[in-house]
């Protein structure tokens, strides 16, 4: 009898970590949402409204989907505290125009603070039944969305194995992937937490101030026709393959030849708490990125906390030219891998620090640094799960065995048997929790010091 094991770990040592956050982000300009340049109000509360109201602050509507569905382009949507699953809870919400989105008012309206009035959008297990879709979509006009101050948690609808890869005090086993499910729970639905399609047009959209948790296919996937994509002050936790992938749309070739490439706009991601991106499987070696650099696109990612990655912080590994990435000011820290992941060519691959991304011949790389920030309020038993997470497999082949010597006189293959376990994969972090790291952002209209600027 043969016993072969793999083991692969992740090799983290993380210390000063878990530390009380600051004080929670204060309102943000109510007046000037209640009262925008362009475009008409509508106001939605779970706890207050209904759907046959007309949508004022006085007699608000109950459900988002509704309000999106009486919305003109160009149109505000404020949002009250409370959870939001669409109509009937069927688990998504779509638009096809361009809408500005703002949640986390009281129930009044008369203050906003997601953290202190959380907007959730988190349909539950029994929704993956009537529908696999993403938690909101942009179908088609995307020139002026704005999302701002929602709580994105699929941690409620996805499948999560009962007892495997569950750490103490950890809520839930590991992740389980279709066509996995646990007892008579609906199989994850592997769509991503905010999309935009490649089949969408093009424009400047916003997305700010938004906590995305236990989305089990990116946080946020965008294809960008043209236009900027502006991705500030956000909160990414235990996300499966990537935080971020935005990637171009346009017409034109891609590539990282002078001149060859064409660029069909650009993302600013900024400001932004990036932890625990989770690989596409258990085996905790592919993917489980921050941010990921497509083609096509040119990006400037300033300002961001990016750490506890299981493969890299940054993926620059799909040839997107040099010229049109800009590394500055982020804080890296205990990324698996790689801080950045760095293709320059065909089968080559580097795994950098970020001592080593001043070398980069990108069009800037100033600023970063490597350390553990002070004051981010971590899950305990979380972060200890992910520090020791490892995956293993263990063959048993048994030469002797009748099935293999009568295969062996036939000249066939033997055969074994294999069982894999991974001690945590894609684990449901706590909403609560990850709500508490909004304090730690770049805080463009909390006041909060930018992380990487002086205090």
């Amino acid at each position: 009898m043969r016993f072969a094991m793999i083991v692969r770990t992740i090799p983290f040592a993380l210390a000063g970590l878990l530390l009380l956050a600051s004080a929670s982000p204060a309102a943000a300009g109510v007046e000037s949402l209640l009262q925008p340049a362009s475009g008409s109000v509508l106001f939605v509360s779970k706890a207050n409204g209904s759907n046959s109201n007309p949508g004022t602050r006085e007699a608000p509507l109950a459900n988002i989907d509704r309000a999106i569905s009486r919305a003109a382009a160009g149109d505000t949507i404020l949002v009250a505290e409370g959870v939001y699953n669409g109509t009937f809870d069927i688990g998504f919400l779509e638009s096809d125009k361009p809408l500005r989105l703002y949640g986390g008012f009281a129930p009044d309206f008369s203050s906003r603070d997601p953290q202190a009035h959380p907007t959730r959008i988190q349909p539950d297990n029994a929704s993956a039944a009537k529908s696999r879709k993403a938690l909101l979509t942009f179908t088609r006009q995307i020139d002026g969305v704005v999302v701002d101050g929602f709580v994105f948690d699929m941690g409620q609808r996805n499948a999560y194995h009962a007892v495997e890869g569950k750490p103490a005090g950890v809520e839930s086993g590991r992740l389980l992937l279709p066509p996995e499910r646990s007892g008579g729970d609906n199989p994850t639905v592997t769509e991503p937490c905010l999309a935009i399609p490649s089949a969408a047009a093009g424009g400047d959209l916003l997305i700010q101030n938004n906590v995305f948790v236990n989305c089990a296919k990116f946080a946020i996937q965008a294809g960008l026709r043209s236009g900027n994509l502006r991705i500030l002050d956000n909160v990414f936790v235990a996300n499966r393959m990537a935080a971020i992938e935005a990637y171009g749309t346009c017409a034109g070739a891609s590539g990282s030849g002078p001149g060859a490439a064409v660029s069909c706009g650009r993302v600013e991601i900024a400001g932004n708490v990036i932890l625990f991106s989770w690989s596409r499987t258990k085996e905790l070696k592919d993917m489980g990125y921050g941010v990921r650099v497509m083609t096509k696109l040119e990006y400037d990612i300033h300002d961001n906390l990016i750490g506890g990655n299981v493969l890299a912080g940054v993926d620059h590994s799909r040839f997107n030219p040099d010229r049109w990435l800009r590394l500055d000011r982020n804080t890296f820290f205990v990324n698996r891998k790689a801080d950045v992941e760095y293709s320059p060519a065909s089968n080559t691959t580097l795994d950098l620090r970020v001592e080593q991304l001043g070398d980069l011949e990108i069009a800037s790389a100033t600023g970063n640094r490597g350390e553990i920030p002070k004051g981010l309020a971590v899950d305990r038993a979380y972060l200890g799960g992910f520090l020791g997470a490892h995956y293993r497999e263990t063959t048993d082949l048994d030469r002797n065995s009748p099935a293999n010597q009568w295969r062996s006189a036939l000249g066939l293959n033997l055969q074994g048997t294999m069982t894999s376990a991974v001690s945590m994969y894609g684990n449901r972090y706590p909403w609560q929790k990850a709500l508490e790291l909004l304090a730690a952002t770049g805080g463009r209209n909390s006041g909060i010091s930018r992380p990487g600027s002086s205090p």
